[in-house]
């Protein structure tokens, strides 16, 4: 595999565990500062920033967010852990959640933390950075907005879900999603992130309650949209019960694109490896099965397909961090490569 000519800007979007499974497989990838080229067989990323949704109202995140009004502070820990360099003793420590049944929990250890910071320093965007120091982590992380945005949803049967805890509870299809409140504002240094951005990704993740929040907070799918990077949808392995019933991978892309009021992405990185037949039955039991792949409808969306095998091995459906990252990487030389193409086809 040819590598890339220069170090790369990535962007990664997203929410809950499928944005810490990608930061987890790019972050080997990240060079350190001395690096200026990337010589092969060396790291290909400049630069890391996640932005991660924060309208969690549930678990440890939504007893914090309610009881003392901060941000939930969960799906932030759980991309710092994805990142830290050392993944052994500080990271199952950011992750131990307290037993008993005391004020403490089902609390982790690294909610507590961020939010005894953000309550030091009276900033949550400077309790994550001083967080990021203690794990030495590989990249950056920040919220999508620093607003307390609440999750609406609407049924296909005119249901009114408030709250994400709800929406991930419904056994009824979403028809769309809204943020309150609708003005919220983007991190600033989300922004800067995205016109930065040689990749920006989004997922894989619960499509209604982790990725599209994020699209939804002003500014971020304009930014997303006007930029020259390659942009990149990463498609579920799985389909989830109410949520998504009955979505296929082309299904995914068109709710992206009516909750974004316009075409965000180029490429799809889809999964051909065959799931086990004995996890595969366990899941439909729950309601959930594999995401299709329609081709066809697809390309019409104009987006590029690439397949790989990209599962874990393991006895939960899981994408591999380390197989992620590389079709990301691959995406993006491919797309490279055609475009020069492209290029020199017009100049003939």
């Amino acid at each position: 595999m040819n590598r890339p000519q220069k170090l790369l800007d990535i962007v990664s979007i997203g929410g809950g565990t499928g944005l810490s499974y990608l930061l987890k497989g790019l972050k080997p990838s990240v060079a350190q500062p001395s690096y200026v080229e990337a010589p092969a067989g060396k790291p290909w990323i400049s630069r890391l920033t996640a932005v991660v949704t924060v309208s969690d109202d549930g678990g440890s995140s939504g007893k914090l967010r309610d009881e003392l009004r901060v941000l939930p502070p969960g799906d932030i820990r759980n991309c710092l852990v994805a990142l830290s360099a050392d993944e052994s003793l500080m990271s199952h420590l950011f992750q131990y959640r307290f037993p008993g049944a005391g004020g403490l929990q089902d609390h982790s250890f690294g909610n507590l933390f961020l939010t005894a910071l953000t309550g030091v320093t009276g900033d949550f965007l400077k309790a994550i950075r001083l967080t990021s120091e203690v794990l030495a982590i590989r990249g950056r992380i920040y919220p999508s907005t620093l607003e307390d945005v609440r999750l609406v949803a609407e049924t296909t049967s005119g249901e009114r879900l408030n709250g994400e805890s709800a929406i991930s509870r419904t056994s009824t299809r979403i028809r769309k999603i809204a943020l309150t409140p609708r003005t919220c504002q983007p991190v600033p240094a989300v922004i800067q992130a995205l016109r930065d951005a040689d990749i920006i990704t989004l997922g894989p993740g619960s499509l209604y309650t982790s990725l599209l929040p994020n699209l939804l907070v002003r500014g971020i799918a304009k930014e997303i949209r006007k930029s020259p990077a390659l942009k990149i949808y990463i498609g579920n392995l799985m389909t989830q019960a109410g949520e998504t019933t009955g979505f296929t991978a082309a299904d995914h892309v068109e709710a992206i694109r009516q909750h974004a009021r316009s075409r965000l992405f180029d490429v799809i990185i889809l999964n051909r490896k065959p799931i086990a037949a004995a996890v595969l039955a366990r899941y439909r039991k729950q309601g959930s099965v594999p995401v299709a792949t329609d081709r066809d409808r697809l390309s019409e969306q104009g987006l590029e397909i690439y397949q790989g095998d990209l599962l874990a091995q393991a006895n939960v459906v899981r994408h591999d961090p380390g197989l992620l990252a590389k079709a990301v990487q691959a995406s993006y030389e491919r797309w490279k490569t055609r475009s020069a193409e492209s290029k020199q086809t017009v100049l003939v």
